[in-house]
């Protein structure tokens, strides 16, 4: 496949493909939106508006499918059924502070509203909670997105070092991961 058929490809659809990789999880959609952004293939305020109706949309329909049939739906799959017990018993102790951190605790961004819809939280405080917690997500991964498109394309010679690149990738998900798990341990312990 030529570059120039990529790129029309991205131009044509890449909004699109970003508010429905928001929708289901997103950072890595989000960061591949932000660096076509940074090269100019898409518009970095419309990439931020696609990432962020995305997001906020699907943790609706998350926290929607929650109170609709939540304990049914989390019984049906035995490892989300798992992590939904801990998220029902965290959004019972911690619920601000976890509805506007969910977003960013890996493995936990579709139990948490799902959790929140089926511990009957009033919908007004999710979505308001869910709009605070988008933007600043929003932001976060917005604004790296974009960072990183920019050094990519001033290194675009270190391409040729992709493993090295693919190790502090791994390396920058490691840690992510890890300050997430005590995040929630510290959570999970109050």
């Amino acid at each position: 496949m030529e570059l120039a058929t990529v790129q029309q490809a991205i131009a044509d659809y890449g909004y699109w493909a970003l508010f429905v990789g928001t929708f289901l999880e997103g950072e890595t959609f989000f960061l591949l939106g932000g660096i076509a952004a940074r090269q100019g293939l898409l518009d970095p305020w419309w990439v931020a508006l696609a990432a962020l109706g995305g997001g906020f949309v699907g943790d609706q329909v998350f926290f929607l499918l929650g109170m609709w049939r939540g304990t049914e739906m989390l019984a049906a799959f035995p490892p989300l059924a798992r992590r939904a017990v801990r998220a029902r018993h965290l959004v019972r102790r911690h619920a601000v502070t976890l509805m506007l951190l969910s977003r960013f605790l890996y493995g936990f961004r579709m139990v948490v509203p799902l959790a929140c819809g089926a511990s009957r939280v009033p919908w007004h405080t999710f979505l308001g909670l869910n709009l605070v917690s988008a933007v600043c997500w929003t932001v976060t991964f917005g604004g790296l997105g974009y960072l990183f498109g920019g050094w990519v394309s001033r290194h675009m010679d270190l391409m040729t070092n992709l493993p090295k690149i693919a190790m502090i990738v791994v390396g920058g998900i490691a840690v992510t991961l890890v300050v997430g798990h005590l995040v929630r341990r510290r959570l999970l312990n109050e």
